[in-house]
């Protein structure tokens, strides 16, 4: 299933993000917390690409594996970090042979150690070109779903929202499907974005990327990094908290008031970026029972 024929009918989506494990163990930990997601009925799952295409096998075998032995539906990230185009050639060819239809297309972060994304020769520097080569210059010689990445929030290296959201543009210009945001935790973030991404003429899907908090230190490193914020209410809630399960519980009410706001406004769906474990997603979707089935 391509995973913007899903997006063209009436049906929320809600999906699940995770990342591969450096160790065997940790895949066999990984497909046991698919395996409590899965009774969910989410529209895709995805699994995400190490700086510098550390995890490029991993990734096309995790995504292989998950559509043959649980039947989801899974999307690839690919990014331009470290290859050139006929290593990204070589890799959707080998995606295209397992069965994957849905690939989340990304310039990707500068490898570990280094501060500055660096075009690899005979490569790509950007997203949009990205995909319009998977689009285009790979021959079409597989109709993948291509998804792209957006910031509520603004890139951390755009030097402003206006020049983020032409970058969105061309992004979507160059062939894009759907979109999903990174991680926000004030709502108001992503209703702003979306109202400027239709005022410039963007009319993809747009669906929220949502990551319920369950270590401080942790998402005050993630918020550093991808230029989120944390809101005043969510840092007072996080202060009050007087353990690691009560940060895991406060994590699991504000997510899930999130989703529900989120969902209530109209929202398409949710992405969960997971950190490869069940419980506080499993906790915030039971608690979206009701919404999960609105159009």
């Amino acid at each position: 299933m391509r995973i913007r024929d899903h997006l063209a009918g009436e049906r929320r989506s809600f999906s699940f993000e995770f990342f591969p494990p450096k160790s065997r163990q940790g895949v066999e930990t990984l497909f046991a917390t698919i395996a409590e997601l899965q009774a969910l009925a989410p529209t895709f799952v995805s699994v995400t690409y190490g700086a510098g295409g550390s995890t490029r096998d991993l990734t096309i075998e995790l995504v292989g594996r998950i559509k043959r032995e649980t039947g989801l539906e899974a999307m690839a990230h690919l990014t331009c970090v470290g290859h050139d185009r006929d290593e990204i050639g070589a890799t959707l060819a080998r995606l295209a042979e397992t069965g994957v239809e849905n690939i989340m297309a990304l310039r990707g972060d500068p490898p570990r150690g280094t501060s500055e994304f660096v075009r690899p020769a005979n490569g790509f520097g950007f997203a949009s070109e990205l995909i319009a080569y998977i689009r285009d210059g790979w021959g079409g010689r597989h109709d993948f779903c291509l998804g792209g990445a957006c910031y509520p929030e603004g890139h951390t290296e755009c030097p402003n929202k206006e020049q983020d959201l032409r970058n969105l543009t061309a992004k979507v210009a160059a062939g894009a499907d759907f979109l999903v945001t990174q991680l926000f935790f004030d709502n108001e973030h992503y209703f702003d974005f979306v109202r400027r991404a239709r005022a410039a003429g963007i009319t993809l899907t747009i669906i929220p990327g949502i990551m319920p908090v369950t270590n401080v230190a942790q998402i005050e490193r993630f918020t550093s990094m991808c230029g989120a914020t944390i809101p005043a209410a969510l840092r007072d809630l996080l202060d009050r908290c007087p353990d690691d399960a009560a940060v895991v519980e406060a994590g699991i009410a504000y997510a899930a008031e999130q989703c529900r706001d989120l969902l209530a406004r109209g929202a398409p769906g949710i992405h969960f970026y997971t950190l490869n474990r069940s419980t506080s997603t499993v906790a915030v979707m039971r608690s979206l029972t009701e919404v999960r089935s609105g159009k």
